[in-house]
């Protein structure tokens, strides 16, 4: 056992309440593009606003064109070896939930419940009416797209379609920051998987939990902003060495 999964398997034994803290990074390794990243998608095209989205129908458009053609790869992914340990610590009763600021739905794929799961930045692998709320599924909106070439609108009410994401200038979901910040909370142990911490209000989550006196490890790849604050930070690919760490091949 190399000294980055020892010390990793370490934290989480001495752990009786981890929450755990998910970012693209654990994502990009099941082959989802990062957002903000080198390479991102954000560096060849500019992200569409909410109040864009709400007020423009060629930016609705716009928007649903771009899921669409990128429904692909999402609908390609699967759960690699660091949602599997996750689920596995879950299962184990050795973690709380999971803080997500992922859209895919790749936890629940890889086995964990839906009421564990405490998504930030919704999911987009379904849709809702702003007005409503009703869901809407993606096969139905895109076969209704690709016939009309308009954005779709709700059945029930007429409302505004949207995938069930939030976007730059849309509200953050009251209800999942406020358990997300009480699992903070009551977490001896908050353990932060591919997330560059710089996105806020989600990236307070893991300083919460660290200023209510858990230990702070963070599994990144690159550096985060919160580095200098965690007891432990290993630069490294996350399903190798954390999959390794919770027994998870």
């Amino acid at each position: 056992m190399d000294a980055d999964v020892a010390a990793l398997a370490q934290e989480i034994a001495r752990a009786r309440r981890i929450v755990l803290f998910t970012g693209a990074g654990i994502s990009t390794e099941s082959g989802i593009p990062d957002f903000r990243g080198p390479g991102g998608v954000w560096t060849t095209m500019r992200p569409i606003g909410f109040a864009d989205f709400v007020a423009s129908e060629a930016a609705r458009r716009e928007a649903w064109r771009r899921k669409f053609d990128s429904e692909p790869v999402m609908r390609a992914a699967r759960p690699n070896r660091g949602h599997r340990a996750c689920a596995r610590l879950l299962r184990e009763g050795k973690a709380a939930c999971v803080i997500t600021q992922n859209i895919d739905g790749l936890h629940q794929q890889a086995g964990v419940e839906a009421g564990q799961v405490i998504e930030l930045h919704g999911n987009a692998t379904y849709a809702h009416c702003l007005d409503c709320g009703t869901r809407h599924e993606l096969d139905d909106l895109r076969a209704a797209f690709e016939r009309d070439g308009a954005a779709p609108r709700c059945g029930r009410c007429r409302g505004l379609v949207k995938t069930a994401t939030i976007s730059f200038g849309q509200a953050m979901p009251e209800a999942a920051m406020r358990r997300a910040e009480a699992e903070a909370r009551a977490a001896d142990c908050c353990i932060v998987l591919g997330s560059s911490l710089v996105v806020y209000p989600a990236a307070g989550v893991p300083v919460l939990a660290r200023q209510a006196g858990a230990r702070l490890v963070i599994v990144n790849r690159e550096a985060t902003g919160l580095d200098d604050m965690a007891d432990l930070v290993v630069h490294r690919e996350i399903g190798a060495v954390f999959g390794a760490a919770v027994g998870v091949n």
